[in-house]
């Protein structure tokens, strides 16, 4: 069976097709800098053979439905692509972010379903419309396919009540389920478990702090591979500092910009999800950037960098004593991949608890898993690529 595997982010599409018989690659690629004055779509196809094709285009992409149809496109090209007819597709797998309490596992998805993912927008507002829209395009682009959500929520659905309820009135929680949910799920336990593998130990033996770090960031406590309390909360807004995302802020921060600065809730809200984050310290939300600017001497760009790795290292930290005991961290995501610097400073003087880098190992970007703590370090330090495709894609088949 062929599936494809659709996964939108804020301001990007990652898609797949993967061929189950035997889990190889047909296609990857990515649609990023969604929104912006020049995006940037990549797809490599036939990537696990020696005919493999890299096709950039670099072109304005307004929106994630000009990108959904432009990814298909270079899928299903006459000349070079790897789709020749769409009813070959046998299933498409959809990364839907929030679940809601609705959604514990995967599910086939049908009007009703929609309606459901729709009823969750307000809580992942710069995601679940992203997710919406790839979903529509591809129930009109492979109408024979069924199409199939996997949600970021349903790993998280082990975390105590002692760590997901807010202390705020219960009837918040009874009437609104206003609770923590925690996102990333399918990244989070696919790299758990690539770890334990790597360690040559069952998931259930080990506690593992996963960093997932991209434009969208978050940390889990992973305990006996369970998740066991996560940075990102009833919204992908709490935690870390993200792109164009605050990360924690003084909850009375609202009543304050209400008051003294002429800002309804939904031009606060706005500035926080969207004009916040990196970009909000210095004007850029990518971390390439940014380092290209410290290389200048941006104070602002150094700041960003300084807060959000300040924020990594404080929730390791954090996650250290909910946990008792660590045995490895792991590094995953576009930035947690690919920036050296970014991972250095998220452990730098963590030394006296045991958490050494391997500075010289870490000064390469990590595409596939690699060690990257010291040997006398005694918590193991890995970068692990995330592969949020595949997972969905398993998931995917068994549910059709």
């Amino acid at each position: 069976m062929k599936v494809l595997v659709i996964n939108s982010g804020s301001s990007s599409i990652k898609f797949q097709l993967l061929d189950m018989a035997d889990e190889s690659v047909l296609a990857s690629g990515l649609v990023e800098r969604i929104g912006e004055p020049e995006g940037l779509i990549k797809c490599e196809l036939r990537p696990d053979t020696d005919g493999e094709e890299v096709i950039k285009i670099q072109e304005k992409v307004p929106d994630h439905e000009h990108g959904m149809r432009k990814a298909v496109e270079l899928l299903s090209d006459k000349d070079k692509g790897v789709i020749t007819d769409r009813a070959d597709i046998g299933a498409v797998g959809h990364r839907v972010v929030h679940g809601g309490e609705e959604f514990h596992q995967p599910t086939l998805i049908t009007d009703e379903v929609l309606a459901a993912i729709l009823k969750t927008v307000p809580l992942a507002p710069l995601h679940n419309p992203a997710n919406l829209d790839g979903i529509m395009v591809a129930r009109e682009l492979f109408p024979e396919a069924p199409q199939v959500a996997v949600f970021d929520t349903a790993f998280h659905q082990s975390i105590p009540p002692h760590a997901y309820h807010y202390a705020l009135p219960y009837e918040m929680y009874e009437k609104h389920r206003v609770r923590r949910y925690g996102f990333h799920g399918t990244s989070h336990m696919f790299v758990a478990r690539e770890c334990a593998r790597l360690m040559g130990k069952k998931p259930e033996e080990l506690n593992i702090i996963t960093v997932h770090l991209g434009n969208g960031c978050s940390m889990t406590a992973v305990k006996n591979g369970k998740s066991i309390d996560t940075t990102l909360g009833l919204t992908p807004l709490e935690g870390l500092v993200m792109g164009t995302r605050s990360g924690d802020v003084d909850p009375a921060i609202y009543a304050f910009l209400a008051r003294n600065c002429d800002m309804d809730i939904d031009a606060i809200d706005n500035m926080l999800n969207k004009e916040s984050g990196l970009k909000g310290l210095c004007g850029l939300n990518d971390m390439r950037d940014i380092h290209e600017a410290i290389e200048k001497g941006d104070e602002k760009a150094k700041l960003a960098l300084d807060v959000q790795t300040y924020r990594n290292r404080k929730y390791i930290g954090a996650y250290m004593a909910a946990l008792g005991r660590v045995d490895a961290i792991v590094f995953t995501a576009g930035i947690g991949e690919n920036d050296d610097i970014v991972r250095e400073k998220s452990v730098e003087g963590l030394e006296a608890f045991g958490i050494v880098i391997d500075k010289e190992v870490n000064a390469q970007r990590v595409k596939k898993p690699l060690l990257l703590s010291s040997k006398d370090s005694a918590v193991q330090i890995w970068g692990i690529p995330t592969n949020e495709e595949l997972a969905i894609a398993r998931q995917a088949v068994e549910i059709v």
